[in-house]
């Protein structure tokens, strides 16, 4: 996914809290992504979170790489495996105004950070014809002035926050900062989208959904989470959706015995209850979501 073709943007890379530095028009990132936008899929996406996904589905683009890269990924193919198609940014431009055409509930950039300064151009060259919301969803491995960069763009911020334990993210995810990093960056957030707004139908218009994703004997770092958001997050301001959707899957290295298993009923049910406890508003998944039927087909459909 290299390109002959120098972007300054992407020189000396430092758009994650990775800092690789690499020069990403001669060899590829942290985040396996030369300087060319890659994507796996582009469509109208109906299981997100009932606010996002209200009406005809989220108009959802799939970008391939990540600055993550966690160990269970269900979206391995395209994070881990880097698969998808090279596309410019006019290209991105384009897939934007036909989601909309199709009747997407809102834009949504799913792990996109990498792409960053190709996703600016794209959404400027269209954002006077965009009447949606623009939604970024992340993992939540971000840098506090890539939010404020977004400030005139997105409307409504998914990150997850996935761990509280600096252990367990650097075991999972090579990342023992993460939650140095997220905890900032969702603050910036929601300081940044203010109070949830809803239209009649029920779909946000602006806010933040936090998601944490309940992973085999980690509830207790999931409360610490949780325990996290209630003391730093006025409720008005932000979601919380709690997933009970670990799928352990084919490439998970064989060195987690722990994870090769899906989340018991007791262990998801102990951190929703504690979710209601400190009185957190938001959404669950029934046990059925952990299913690899809910992983998407990266069919490089809609590019």
């Amino acid at each position: 996914m290299l390109s002959e073709n120098p972007k300054p943007e992407y020189s000396d890379c430092k758009l994650c809290p990775r800092k690789c530095g690499a020069d990403r028009s001669l060899k590829n990132g942290f985040c396996g992504m030369g300087n060319k936008i890659v994507c796996a899929k582009a469509c109208l996406h109906k299981w997100e979170e009932p606010c996002i996904s209200y009406k005809n589905g989220a108009g959802t683009v799939f970008f391939s790489g990540c600055s993550l890269r966690c160990c269970y990924c269900q979206n391995s193919k395209i994070s881990l495996e880097m698969y998808g198609r090279e596309i410019s940014p006019d290209r991105l431009a384009d897939i934007f105004l036909s989601l909309q055409e199709k009747g997407a509930d809102n834009i949504e950039l799913v792990t996109p950070t990498h792409f960053l300064p190709d996703i600016i151009k794209a959404l400027d060259r269209v954002k006077s014809r965009l009447s949606v919301p623009i939604v970024y969803n992340t993992g939540g491995y971000e840098l506090p002035e890539t939010v404020r960069m977004l400030r005139d763009y997105v409307d409504i911020w998914i990150p997850d926050i996935k761990y509280f334990s600096p252990e367990i993210a650097e075991k999972y995810s090579k990342a023992p900062d993460y939650f140095k990093y997220a905890s900032e960056t969702v603050l910036t957030m929601t300081e940044q989208a203010g109070e949830l707004l809803f239209n009649d139908n029920g779909g946000l218009l602006r806010g933040t959904i936090i998601r944490h994703l309940v992973l085999p004997s980690c509830r207790h770092d999931s409360m610490k989470i949780l325990d996290w958001i209630a003391e730093n997050i006025p409720p008005e301001k932000a979601l919380v959706s709690i997933m009970n959707q670990y799928t352990p899957t084919e490439t998970l290295p064989e060195k987690f015995p722990e994870l090769q298993r899906r989340v018991t009923k007791m262990e998801y049910n102990s951190v929703v209850r504690h979710a209601q406890s400190l009185g957190l508003n938001g959404y669950t998944q029934e046990k059925s979501s952990s299913s690899s039927e809910y992983i998407p087909d990266f069919d490089l459909s809609g590019l």
